[in-house]
């Protein structure tokens, strides 16, 4: 399995220039109290390749708390043939652990 793990630089720079699209596989609750603006919830507990929206042209990153559920959700997909192979590593919890900006 190929893995490329993003750091928050990268991250911004993919939100802030719009070629990134976040897939966050936190639970519904998790999602709801906060998470990165414009991030689509994809909860991994019922998590399905299928509903990943791979036509929008941007490049698909997984997130989630920390780094462990995104690469799960990542072979999940690879596994299902989807040409994904980039998550980001520290997660929301680095993401509001630094100050950027959160949608509730």
């Amino acid at each position: 399995m190929t893995i490329q793990h993003l750091d928050i630089d990268a991250v911004k720079a993919g939100l802030a220039d719009g070629s990134m699209l976040i897939i966050d596989v936190r639970e519904p609750h998790e999602f709801v109290a906060g998470h990165i603006p414009g991030s689509v919830n994809l909860p991994l507990s019922r998590f399905d390749p299928d509903e990943i929206p791979t036509d929008s042209g941007k490049r698909i990153v997984f997130s989630c708390a920390a780094g462990v559920r995104s690469m799960q959700a990542l072979a999940l997909a690879q596994q299902a043939g989807l040409p994904l192979d980039e998550h980001y590593r520290g997660g929301f919890k680095e993401w509001a652990m630094l100050g950027e900006p959160v949608e509730a």
